[in-house]
């Protein structure tokens, strides 16, 4: 996983005074996207144990709220195990410290069969001018992906979630980019079997 820097005390990328990763590595390519420099998964640095730790140092301050994930697209799968082995770690070491994640896939509810639990999966809008046929390796491979994505999801407290689409852009929007995007509850969202948003 490659990032391309860590912010120590941003007010822009959710609430209070934050840690943002900008991670590299994104599909969408969304025309007009302010980090284009992201896209390329192999741009930027590898994120080793010194970047990790510098995150971790950041977190250990009282006055840093939290910490948010961004690129690129944290849920490239580039990024999915080094991501959520990192959620997990800053999850059981500062569980009071809250965790954005900005993504480009669109999140829904999936019902399993039973209907006693849910969980938040992810789904992305096809490209209709492409026509994909999976092999078997391939189409496992995917569905491991959004069982990382999945998990990765559940240990988040908020998700900024779509792509950025320049006609339905507005400066005035809080914590995105464009009308379509949302900024959802994940926990709330979690327990209440419906998509929650965090703000208008």
């Amino acid at each position: 996983m490659n990032y391309l820097k860590i912010e120590h005390e941003d007010v822009c990328n959710g609430t209070g005074l934050r840690v943002v990763l900008w991670l590299s590595g994104c599909s969408h390519h969304c025309y007009n996207c302010q980090n284009p420099q992201t896209w390329n998964p192999d741009s930027g640095i590898p994120f080793d144990e010194s970047a990790k730790q510098e995150v971790f140092n950041e977190l250990s301050k009282d006055y840093i709220s939290g910490i948010t994930f961004s690129g690129g697209d944290p849920l490239h799968e580039n990024n999915l195990d080094e991501v959520l082995k990192l959620v997990k770690q800053i999850r059981t070491s500062y569980p009071e410290k809250s965790i954005w994640l900005y993504t480009g896939y669109h999140v829904f509810i999936n019902y399993p069969e039973s209907h006693r639990q849910h969980k938040v999966i992810l789904s992305t809008r096809p490209n209709a001018s492409t026509n994909i046929i999976y092999d078997d390796e391939l189409f496992f491979k995917k569905k491991e992906d959004d069982r990382k994505r999945s998990e990765i999801i559940s240990l988040c407290n908020v998700l900024v979630d779509g792509e950025y689409i320049d006609e339905q852009k507005d400066l005035t929007l809080a914590y995105r980019g464009s009308k379509n995007q949302r900024v959802i509850d994940a926990q709330k969202t979690l327990s209440q079997n419906k998509i929650i948003l965090y703000c208008d």
